[in-house]
């Protein structure tokens, strides 16, 4: 048997990949998590799954289930959000199946920041404005950060940041990315991206923690910082230029 982890996608069922979706249609188990995985992916799941929400499930109950399914021979559906490569907890969950000798794949997914740029129109590397994304998130009830991944440090590149794990911050982190983006640096913060409650909030650094807060959010977001948000006059890629060598 195989345990496949597989990127859900941020929300919408039509964003899983397809093989992502043949496999969930095909396995006898499958693991998910409740609060981020949405039901009508579930509903695609072959009939007579055992379906098991891991939302209250510890690392060794998640691992006793995997290798479990793997001692009946059984194929293991493993839903995380998003995309498996980034704040997935997948990981530790390879390291555990390695030790006890049970086989995996990976099955690449839709990641949030990808939904939320889809979701604001507008592209995160823009010619001569920015060309670098940074992903990141901070620390508070979660796992520190490590040495020298300060958000300041990257804040002072002047790069596209998108952050995850962080609008409950917002209040106290707008004013830090202000010293190095300005108090009316453009920023956007994207909620529950593609799903049907979306909520996309735009602003600067100085209004956006009042946007957030009046609008409730505080969680399954993520915020992105940086000019590409309302960049206008900008060259033209040289991909399509007619002084490229083709």
């Amino acid at each position: 048997m195989t345990v496949h982890f597989i990127g859900a996608g941020p929300g919408a069922a039509d964003l899983m990949t397809l093989r992502g979706a043949r496999l969930l249609a095909q396995c006898p188990v499958v693991l998910y998590a409740g609060a981020l995985v949405p039901r009508e992916l579930l509903d695609t799941a072959r009939p007579g799954a055992r379906l098991v929400d891991t939302a209250d499930l510890d690392l060794d109950a998640i691992t006793a289930e995997l290798v479990a399914a793997h001692e009946a021979g059984s194929d293991v559906a493993r839903l995380h959000s998003g995309d498996p490569s980034v704040w997935s907890a997948v990981a530790e969950q390879m390291r555990r199946l390695d030790a006890a000798g049970v086989p995996y794949d990976v099955v690449p997914g839709v990641p949030a920041f990808a939904a939320a740029a889809a979701s604001l129109k507008r592209e995160l590397t823009v010619p001569g404005v920015g060309q670098t994304v940074v992903l990141t998130r901070t620390s508070a009830r979660s796992t520190p950060m490590p040495p020298g991944e300060e958000l300041a440090a990257y804040a002072a590149t002047g790069a596209t940041i998108v952050l995850h794990l962080a609008v409950q911050r917002i209040a106290e982190l707008a004013p830090q990315l202000a010293e190095h983006y300005g108090p009316d640096g453009p920023v956007a913060v994207v909620a529950r991206a593609s799903r049907d409650d979306e909520l996309v909030l735009r602003g600067t650094l100085a209004d956006i923690a009042d946007q957030v807060a009046a609008a409730g959010v505080v969680r399954t977001a993520v915020v992105v910082v940086g000019p590409v948000l309302t960049a206008a006059a900008f060259p033209d890629s040289h991909l399509y230029s007619t002084t490229r060598a083709r």
